[in-house]
C-alpha cells in the first residue's frame, strides 16, 4: 500500500480559504436574491396602491361632477 501525500499547511489553508470564500459567495448570491424580489415585490404593492388612490380621486372628482379638463 503506498503512503498518502501529505499536503502542505500552506495548501491545506488555501483550499480552506478558498472553500469559506465559495460558500460565502453562493451565500451572499441567495441573500441579494431574496432581498432583490422582496425589494420588486413591495415596488409592486406600493405602485398598485398609487394607482388605486388615483382611481379613488378620478371616481371623486366624477361623482362631483368635476371634469379634468
Amino acid at each position: 500500500m503506498s503512503p498518502t501525500p501529505r499536503l502542505s499547511k500552506l495548501e491545506i489553508r488555501k483550499d480552506v480559504l478558498q472553500g469559506v470564500v465559495d460558500a460565502t459567495a453562493g451565500t451572499v448570491g441567495e441573500v441579494s436574491t431574496i432581498i432583490a424580489g422582496a425589494v420588486r415585490d413591495v415596488v409592486a404593492s406600493v405602485g398598485g396602491l398609487a394607482t388605486e388612490l388615483f382611481e379613488l380621486r378620478e371616481a371623486a372628482r366624477r361623482a362631483r361632477g368635476e371634469d379634468d379638463e
